[in-house]
């Protein structure tokens, strides 16, 4: 060692690693399995503030097999034509017998179930088309597919089970004859999981005719448990503690996850919640004094007390694929379907699609579907190459989900009183009421952003950060001196990135295509400004960044709006860089870019130390603010595309169920555009004769009539004109009922009833 190294250690790196080790809090042992589930991937670039381009270029993108294809076209394609979703959501309170039985027997519960046991063996992107495309039919039914195939028994047997637990339950699992539910939440237990208060007690006791069974005594108090009232599987995490040491020195073990036949003495299940209007099978479940052997923990005893790295391992995994994808599907049926509305739905004498007003929650719809569907594509590819990105996946559910409730609120304000009045034929207002549980469930957005996404984040994905941390709390100089002495160069490097990407815009970034490489060069200029106000966000709140909530979360909304900008990118390479499809790519890249700039600017406002805070915002943004959102050109050419028949149209919305048929709630308004746009260029001479008063009638369709009888038109055109007009008026007509149907519907249904509701 020579005497510079040793005077480094002395005098710089020891005195640093003590200050870093009282400043920093220690990571806890839940916390480390955290850190330690998953991986870190593209955003471990984004977070270097040098992202290599290259290896996003050169990323394969999935793509469905030729059986995951057919299933898709095949049973998938029949299920969503059988979902009748109002009387599933406001008659049944259920899916139909006929749905269950069809669901099980072509084994939609098992499609992440490899083939070897009978299931169908899909990949994460077939995983994700299936929900997509199921939710943008019902609801119900998506969740119902999609719990079994995201955190549940099923996935948690694949990782961890015995080979003997996964040759009994995955065929069986598979084809339906055991449903299965997850009981994580509970009443004190909520978004703060890793505080399970149900507990389980190692003890002896006779079981099944066998005396002096080693096995676990519980009890516990689960809600809000997905498929319980109907399960016959059930999952379940607790507490284990070993006060007799019967299994070692430890008195507590820690959680650790069972899975009990709902069927077994002790266990209380079958009644239900009723989230919101979208009846899925949701419930409460109890144990009161039950009594497992210990080969019915999940892995065995092997795994007791190893249950939370195996949840938030399975946790980080589903919630990149399941309601990301159901969010999409949402998104696309707004896209698709609003704009179509749009086009057929008159006022003043034009399309409302035309009006200034409607054209921006419309081109917000589009342009968020989509990044959504860039975002859901590029994580799934993520996940199919054995890529386990838990912060990604994190902040692709919380990003999805709140946009969908945006674009769902533009949607319904597009559609006005067809949004609001329920009904056979309203495909939307289902979509409104669920969009609280797609924004609460598989980690509440609040916490997720606040605290998981940059918490989270910053550790896994920073070059230095954690290794400091280690060493830190073993106090290892040596270590520490390296991770350090990295940690001094990486801020040095980004602090010049950052000046000189300020003062030339990153002009001299050369990647990407004449139609992408200003963008590209504006999230390289971005990445490298995120890393250094990262660091200083660290460095200057310590041990209080954890409490400084709205600082984290602003920090995570700039990595996931880089995220889902480059994920567009992405996509719109991989489909060939279509040109009707630039503003689509221009609206997505021009909004998250907008937006990661003020959440970084907002950031800076709040950050500790505020000159220099405001040093290095001018140094970073020397011109001010270089970024604007997608102005009303780029917003007029978006709303534009969903307005026509067209290739980007049908690119925009591939993977829901489509339908023209006029009887279907989303086929009539599918149906009115292709006759609408038919009859568009006969209807301007019909106007032009209205309008210099050679005709009499009143109406459009009464000037039609008499056009046709004056043979101002003929009769081709007359019933063109005739066939458009009466598609748009099924297509904008809205439900009614008689005055007594909901006081019948009461009395049928016993949900409806209040003498039925049981207390908490």
């Amino acid at each position: 060692m020579s005497w510079l190294t040793k005077y480094r250690y002395h005098y710089i790196s020891r005195p640093v690693m003590r200050l870093m080790k009282q400043q920093l809090p220690p990571i806890s042992p839940t916390e480390q399995d955290a850190l330690e589930s998953g991986n870190v991937w593209w955003d471990s670039e984004l977070f270097s503030g040098k992202p290599d381009w290259c290896r996003l270029h050169d990323l394969s993108i999935s793509k469905l097999r030729p059986d995951e294809q057919a299933f898709l076209d095949g049973p998938v394609e029949e299920l969503c034509r059988r979902l009748d979703d109002w009387h599933i959501t406001h008659e049944l309170y259920d899916l139909p017998p006929d749905i269950w039985d069809f669901i099980k027997q072509n084994r939609f519960l098992g499609m992440i179930i490899p083939k070897a046991y009978g299931g169908l063996g899909f990949s994460a992107l077939a995983h994700s088309q299936v929900v997509m495309k199921v939710s943008s039919r019902s609801a119900t039914a998506a969740v119902t597919v999609m719990v079994p195939n995201s955190l549940g028994p099923g996935e948690l047997l694949m990782k961890y089970g015995t080979p003997a637990q996964k040759d009994y339950y995955l065929p069986r699992l598979a084809d339906g004859r055991e449903i299965p539910c997850f009981a994580l939440t509970g009443p004190e237990a909520g978004s703060d999981a890793s505080s399970i208060p149900d507990s389980g007690v190692v003890c002896r006791q006779d079981f099944s005719g066998e005396k002096d069974v080693l096995g676990i005594h519980l009890n516990w108090e689960k809600r809000y448990i997905t498929l319980a009232p109907v399960a016959t599987l059930l999952g379940l995490a607790f507490q284990l503690y070993d006060p007799e040491h019967l299994l070692g020195d430890k008195e507590t073990l820690g959680i650790t996850v069972a899975l009990i036949p709902t069927n077994h003495k002790g266990v209380e299940i079958g009644t239900r919640h009723f989230p919101l209007n979208i009846p899925f099978q949701n419930g409460p479940t109890y144990g009161r004094d039950v009594f497992i052997p210990m080969d019915w923990l999940i892995g065995g005893q092997a795994q007791a007390g190893k249950g939370w790295r195996m949840l938030v391992e399975c946790l980080s995994e589903g919630r990149g694929i399941s309601l990301p994808a159901l969010s999409t599907g949402a998104a696309k049926v707004a896209a698709r379907y609003t704009g179509a509305y749009a086009r057929v739905r008159q006022q003043f004498g034009m399309s409302i699609g035309h009006f200034e007003g409607v054209e921006e929650p419309l081109a917000r719809i589009l342009g968020n579907a989509y990044l959504m569907d860039a975002g859901r594509i590029l994580t799934a590819t993520a996940l199919d190459q054995g890529q386990r990105p838990a912060v990604i996946t994190a902040l692709l559910k919380y990003q999805l989900t709140e946009r969908m409730r945006r674009l769902i609120n533009d949607a319904m304000d597009i559609s006005g009183g067809a949004g609001i009045c329920m009904g056979p034929s309203n495909y939307l207002a289902r979509a409104y009421q669920s969009i609280p549980i797609g924004i609460t469930v598989e980690g509440a957005n609040i916490l997720t952003r606040s605290l998981i996404v940059f918490g989270q984040g910053a550790m896994r994905c920073h070059p230095w950060l954690l290794q400091e941390i280690q060493a830190a709390q073993a106090e290892d100089v040596a270590a520490f001196d390296t991770a350090f002495m990295g940690h001094v160069k990486h801020i040095f490097s980004n602090l010049g990135r950052s000046a000189w990407y300020g003062l030339t815009n990153a002009k001299l970034v050369a990647h990407g295509s004449p139609l992408t490489r200003d963008y590209y060069r504006h999230l390289t200029r971005l990445s490298s400004q995120f890393a250094l106000l990262a660091d200083y966000a660290v460095l200057s709140l310590g041990g209080n960044l954890k409490q400084r909530e709205r600082v984290s979360g602003r920090m995570a909304d700039i990595l996931a709006n880089l995220y889902l900008c480059s994920a567009v990118l992405k996509h719109f390479e991989e489909q060939g860089e279509p040109e009707a499809d630039v503003p689509l790519m221009a609206y997505a890249c021009k909004l998250t870019i907008h937006r990661a700039q003020q959440a970084m600017l907002a950031a800076f406002h709040n950050l500790p130390y505020p000159w220099l805070a405001k040093t290095l915002r001018t140094l970073m943004f020397p011109y001010g603010k270089p970024f604007s959102p997608p102005d009303d050109a780029l917003i007029h050419q978006v709303a534009r595309l969903a307005l026509e028949l067209s290739a980007t149209r049908d690119r925009l919305t591939a993977g829901i169920f489509i339908t023209n048929d006029p009887a279907d709630r989303m086929g009539r308004i599918e149906d009115a555009l292709h006759k609408t746009l038919a009859a568009a260029e006969i209807e301007k001479p019909l106007r032009k004769l209205m309008k210099e008063g050679k005709l009499a009638a009143h109406t459009v369709a009464e000037a039609i009539v008499e056009a046709g009888k004056k043979g101002l038109l003929d009769k081709f055109s007359v019933e063109k004109l005739l066939a458009a007009r009466r598609a748009t008026a099924n297509a904008v007509r809205v439900d009614d009922f008689p005055a007594d149907y909901f006081r019948q519907g009461e009395e049928k249904n016993p949900l409806l009833s209040p003498s039925s509701v049981r207390g908490a």
